[in-house]
C-alpha cells in the first residue's frame, strides 16, 4: 500500500487516535475488544473479528508503551518516551481479557439460576470476578509487550508468543483453566485444525494471533520497516496456506475406518438439571435412560453409553439398582455410565477408640455387564472448583453449587481402562476434556487408549454457547492425540468424532433420544502425542527471535 494513498493516511489516523486515547476510554475500547473477540471462537468462528479485536489491543497498547505519534514520536518510528506505561499496559490487558472472558464465559452464570433462591443472586458477580481473574493473565500479556514489544513489524510475533505463553499459565496455574483457547479458531477452518497433531492447541494459538494482529502491520510509519513488515505478512501467510494444504491432503487422504464388531448406542435423556436430583426422582430417572436405552435397534447395539451421572445411586454398594440397569446391557456387551462412587477409609492406626471410617466421594465412571457385574471403573481426577469441591473450604463462605455438602475427592490421574470387546479406553469426566496434553495416559503403546471417551453433563447451562464451546474443546483433543472420541452428554452435544476431529455422528444440544454409530479406528501416535507442548514451545522460541531481529527496543530507564 503507498504511503501517500489517502486509505494508508486514515489508517495511520486511526491508529494515532487509539493510542492517544485517555485512560477510561482506553479501557472502554479495550473491553469492547475484548468481548469482540470471542466472535473469532467456537461456536461462531468469525475469524476477522478477531483480527479487528486483536489489532485494536496491540495499537492501543503501542499508545501506552511508547505514545501516540502526535505526541512526540518522529515519522521515522523515533521512541516518543523513554519509559513504557507499565500498569496503563497492565490495565489494557487486563480490560480487553475482562471483555473476553465474561463475554465467553456468561454462560457460566446460567448454572446459578439452576437453585435460583440460593444462588441466583452471585451469577453476575462470579461471572465479573471469574473474568477480572482471568483477565490477569491479560494484563501481564500488556506489561510484557510494553517492555519488550518495542517497535516494528515484529512486535506482533512477539505479542504473538506473549498471548500463548500466558494461556498456558492460565492452563497450568490453581489447577487450571484452558478454555476458549485462540487456537480453537481454526476448528473453522478445518484443514488448518490438523495442525493441531503437530503442534497441539498451543501452537495453532500462536498461529491464530499472527494472523490476528498481522493488520497492525499495514501502519508501518518507517520506511526502514515496511519491507520486514511486507515479508512478515507474507511469512504467516505461507504457514497459514502451507498448514491448510498439508491438513487438506491429510483429509483427504485418511479414511474414517471402523472397529469392527462395535456398534455404540450414546442415550441423551435431556433431564432437566433442576430434577436431576429431587429426591425420589432417581429411579425415575433411572427407567427412563433404561427405556431409551432398549429403544428400537437395541438388538444390533454392542455397547451403550450413558452420561455423567447418570445413575443416582453407588452402584458398588447397592446391589438392586446394579441389577436392574443389567436391562440396558446389550448381549455380551456393556453399559457404561456416570455414576457417584463412595469409599470408606478405615480410621489409621492409634486412631482413638470408636472413630468412624471417613467416606470420600468420586465422580465416576463404571462399566457394567449384562449380570449387573461391574467391569471398570474410573474416577474423576480434575476436578471443578465450586461444583465438585470448594477451593480453600476452611476460608472460603461459599458453598458448591452441585447436591450435597460434601467435596468430591479426586482420582489419580488419565487411565487406560481395559474393557471386554472395545479398545482401551481414556475415560474423560465433564471438563478433564479441555485440557491439551493430559486426555491419556501416555503414548506408549502399554498406556495409549484406544479412543477418547467423554461422559458430561452440559445441562447446567441451558441452550448457550458453553455446550458448544465444551464440545469444540473435545473435538480438538482428538486431533492433536488422533484418537477417536466418543462423547455422552445427558443435556449438551453427544457425538461421535473420527481422529481427525471429523464428526461421525451427533446428536445437537437439548434433544432427547439416542445415538447409534460406529467407533472408528484410532490412528497411530501423532508428534503431539509423542511431544506434548514442546513443539508449540519450539515454535513459539523461533517466533519470538524473529520478533526481536525485527523490532526497536524502547530506550530509556525501565
Amino acid at each position: 500500500m503507498s504511503t501517500r494513498s489517502p486509505l494508508f493516511r486514515r489508517l495511520l489516523a486511526g491508529a494515532d487516535r487509539l493510542a492517544g486515547l485517555r485512560p477510561r476510554w482506553r479501557l472502554l475500547i479495550a473491553a469492547m475488544a475484548g468481548g469482540v473477540s470471542t466472535a473469532a471462537l467456537p461456536p461462531a468462528g468469525i475469524l476477522p473479528l478477531g483480527m479487528l479485536a486483536f489489532t485494536v489491543l496491540v495499537l492501543l497498547l503501542d499508545g501506552v508503551s511508547h505514545g501516540p505519534a502526535q505526541d512526540g514520536a518522529p515519522a521515522d518510528g523515533g521512541t516518543a518516551r523513554s519509559r513504557p506505561g507499565i500498569w496503563p499496559a497492565f490495565w489494557t490487558g487486563w480490560a480487553f481479557g475482562l471483555g473476553q472472558f465474561a463475554a465467553g464465559l456468561y454462560w457460566i452464570g446460567v448454572a446459578f439460576f439452576v437453585d435460583a433462591a440460593k444462588f441466583g443472586a452471585l451469577a453476575v458477580p462470579a461471572v465479573l470476578g471469574l473474568a477480572a481473574g482471568l483477565g490477569i493473565f491479560t494484563g501481564l500479556v500488556g506489561v510484557a509487550q510494553a517492555r519488550l514489544g518495542g517497535r516494528g513489524p515484529g512486535r506482533i510475533a512477539i505479542f504473538a508468543v506473549l498471548w500463548v505463553a500466558a494461556e498456558w499459565l492460565r492452563g497450568h496455574v490453581l489447577t487450571g483453566f484452558p478454555w476458549n483457547l485462540a487456537g480453537s479458531a481454526w476448528l473453522a477452518v478445518p484443514p488448518v485444525a490438523q495442525a493441531a497433531s503437530v503442534v497441539g492447541i498451543y501452537g495453532l494459538g500462536l498461529l491464530a494471533v499472527l494472523v490476528f494482529t498481522s493488520p497492525a502491520l499495514l501502519v508501518t510509519r518507517a520506511a526502514g520497516e515496511r519491507r520486514p513488515a511486507l515479508a512478515l505478512a507474507v511469512l504467516v501467510l505461507l504457514v497459514v496456506a502451507g498448514s491448510a494444504g498439508w491438513g487438506m491432503a491429510r483429509l483427504s487422504e485418511t479414511a474414517t475406518a471402523m472397529v469392527p464388531d462395535v456398534r455404540l448406542r450414546l442415550v441423551q435423556a435431556a433431564i432437566d438439571q433442576r430434577e436431576k436430583w429431587r429426591g425420589g426422582m432417581r429411579a425415575q430417572h433411572m427407567r427412563a435412560q433404561i427405556d431409551l436405552t432398549r429403544g428400537p435397534g437395541f438388538d444390533r447395539i454392542s455397547h451403550v453409553i450413558w452420561p455423567e451421572t447418570a445413575v443416582g445411586y453407588y452402584l458398588e454398594q447397592d446391589a438392586e439398582p446394579r441389577m436392574a440397569l443389567a436391562a440396558a446391557v446389550p448381549s455380551g456387551g456393556l453399559l457404561i455410565t456416570g455414576a457417584p462412587r463412595v469409599e470408606w477409609v478405615r480410621p489409621p492406626a492409634g486412631a482413638a477408640d470408636g472413630a468412624e471410617p471417613t467416606p470420600l466421594i468420586y465422580n465416576s465412571v463404571l462399566a457394567i455387564d449384562g449380570a449387573g457385574r461391574i467391569q471398570g471403573v474410573y474416577d474423576k481426577a480434575h476436578l471443578v472448583p465450586f461444583g465438585e469441591y470448594v477451593p480453600l473450604r476452611s476460608l472460603n463462605p461459599f458453598p458448591k453449587l452441585t447436591e450435597g455438602t460434601m467435596d468430591f475427592s479426586a482420582g489419580p490421574g488419565p487411565a487406560t481402562l481395559a474393557l471386554p470387546g472395545l479398545p482401551p479406553a481414556s475415560p474423560l469426566i465433564c471438563y478433564e476434556a479441555i485440557f491439551p496434553g493430559a486426555v491419556t495416559a501416555g503414548a506408549d503403546p502399554a498406556t495409549r487408549p484406544g479412543f477418547l471417551l467423554n461422559v458430561t453433563n452440559d445441562g447446567w447451562f441451558g441452550l448457550t454457547a458453553g455446550p458448544f464451546q465444551h464440545f469444540a474443546a473435545a473435538r480438538m483433543r482428538a486431533i492433536e492425540e488422533g484418537l477417536p472420541l466418543v462423547r455422552a452428554a445427558n443435556n449438551g452435544i453427544s457425538a461421535i468424532v473420527d481422529p481427525l476431529g471429523r464428526i461421525v455422528a451427533l446428536l445437537p444440544l437439548d434433544r432427547r433420544g439416542v445415538l447409534d454409530g460406529p467407533l472408528p479406528v484410532a490412528l497411530a501416535p501423532t508428534i503431539y502425542a509423542r511431544m506434548g507442548d514442546e513443539a508449540a514451545g519450539i515454535a513459539a522460541l523461533l517466533v519470538m527471535v524473529a520478533g526481536f531481529l525485527t523490532t526497536r527496543r524502547n530506550t530509556g530507564a525501565a
